[in-house]
C-alpha cells in the first residue's frame, strides 16, 4: 500500500487529486459506486457536493486537509455528479474552479514539487539552476508544452515570440509556469469529464445530480450557462439563426453554409471566439484546433484579415436556411439588420 505514495505525499494527493497517484490510490480502495451512498462514506458525498457548490457560486474550489482522505475521495465523487448532469456550462465551470484553485497552491510550492507535478502530465521542464540563470526565470519548457498551453491565454505576454527561447525551450519564471499547469489541469479535468462514462446511479446520487443541476439554473443566469453573455439579446435572433443556433447547442450537424452563417453572425454580434467555439464543442465530430482556425478566419485575425458578415437573406433562402419568415421580416434584407432592429424595438 506504500509504494502508491511514491512521488507524492497523501498530503499532496488531497491537494492535487487530478495526478496519476491520486487515482491510482482510489483506484486501490476499490469503492463501487452504492458504497458511497453509505453512512461510511457521508462526510465524502457531502464534501463533494460542496466542491460543486463552491465552483458553481465562486468558480474556485477552497482546499480543506484537515482529513486528506475526504478531501482526496471527494475529488473523483464530484466528478462523478458533475459529469452525470451532463451540462457542459457545469462542466467547464468545474474544471475551472479546480485549476484555479491548483494554480494559488502551486505558486507556493517548492521548486521540486513543481517539477514533479508538471512531469506528471509529461511535461519536458527543466530546472534552471545549473545554467546559472538569474531569476527571475527558474525553469525551461519545451516548446510544444508552452504551445499546447498558452492558447486559451490572451496578452501579448503569452506569445511565444516574446518569450525567452533557446534551443526550443522557453524560459519561464515559477508563476508562469503555475499558471500553464493550472491550463493544463483544466483541460485535463474537462477531458475526463468527457469521457466519464454515463452511469446508472443509486437514487440518492441521481437526486443529488438533480439537486446540482436545479442549483445552477437559479443561480447562474440561464444566458451564461449557454455561453451567451448579457449583452446579447438572444430572443432578438432572426428565425434563421435561431433554428441554427438550436441546433448546434444540440450538437445536431449543420451544413458548411449554416456553420459559416451562425459564426459570422454570432462574431458580428459581439459574442466571443471562444464563446462562439464552445457552442460547436458539442457536435460529435468536433474537432479544437480546426473550429479554431476556422472562427479565428471568419473573424478576421488570419487569412486575408477580413471580417465576414454572415450571407444576405436572398442568399440564405438560395440555400434553405432561410426558415419560417414571419411579419417580423418583412422589408429586412440582412440577419445583422433583422437583430439590430429587434433589439432596438424592445429596448
Amino acid at each position: 500500500m506504500l509504494s502508491i505514495f511514491d512521488k507524492f505525499s497523501k498530503s499532496d494527493l488531497a491537494k492535487y487529486p487530478f495526478l496519476r497517484e491520486a487515482a491510482d490510490y482510489v483506484k486501490m480502495l476499490d469503492i463501487s459506486i452504492e458504497e458511497l451512498t453509505s453512512s461510511e462514506y457521508v462526510k465524502v458525498l457531502e464534501r463533494a457536493e460542496e466542491r460543486i457548490q463552491e465552483a458553481i457560486f465562486y468558480a474556485i474550489v477552497t482546499r480543506k486537509l484537515d482529513n486528506e482522505e475526504i478531501e482526496l475521495l471527494s475529488f473523483p465523487t464530484a466528478m462523478l455528479l458533475v459529469a452525470a448532469t451532463n451540462i457542459p456550462f457545469i462542466k467547464r465551470r468545474y474544471a475551472l474552479a479546480e485549476a484555479k484553485q491548483a494554480y494559488n497552491d502551486l505558486k507556493g510550492e517548492t521548486r521540486e514539487k513543481i517539477l514533479a507535478i508538471a512531469r506528471d502530465f509529461q511535461w519536458n521542464i527543466i530546472p534552471t539552476e545549473n545554467e546559472g540563470i538569474t531569476l527571475p526565470y527558474e525553469f525551461k519548457i519545451h516548446f510544444t508544452n508552452y504551445l499546447k498551453n498558452t492558447t486559451h491565454l490572451k496578452g501579448k505576454k503569452w506569445k511565444l515570440i516574446n518569450k525567452p527561447l533557446l534551443q526550443g525551450y522557453v524560459y519561464l519564471t515559477r508563476s508562469e509556469v503555475a499558471r500553464l499547469l493550472s491550463e493544463e489541469i483544466r483541460k485535463h479535468i474537462e477531458n475526463k469529464l468527457e469521457i466519464e462514462k454515463t452511469l446508472k446511479l443509486p437514487k440518492e446520487l441521481a437526486e443529488k445530480v438533480e439537486k446540482i443541476k436545479n442549483l445552477t439554473l437559479t443561480k447562474v443566469n440561464t444566458a451564461e450557462i449557454e455561453g451567451i453573455p448579457g449583452s446579447i439579446k438572444k430572443e432578438a435572433f432572426p428565425p434563421c439563426i435561431a433554428a441554427l443556433y438550436e441546433a448546434a447547442s444540440k450538437g445536431r450537424q449543420l451544413s458548411h453554409v449554416g456553420r459559416f452563417t451562425l459564426t459570422s453572425f454570432l462574431l458580428n454580434i459581439g459574442l466571443t471566439q471562444e464563446n462562439v467555439i464552445e457552442i460547436f464543442r458539442s457536435f460529435p465530430d468536433f474537432n479544437e484546433r480546426i473550429t479554431r482556425y476556422q472562427v479565428e478566419h471568419i473573424s478576421g485575425e488570419r487569412g486575408s484579415r477580413t471580417r465576414y458578415l454572415p450571407p444576405s437573406c436572398k442568399t440564405l433562402e438560395t440555400h434553405g436556411i432561410c426558415i419560417n419568415p414571419g411579419e417580423e421580416c418583412k422589408g429586412i434584407s440582412h440577419p445583422i439588420a433583422f437583430y439590430k432592429r429587434k433589439v432596438k424595438s424592445t429596448s
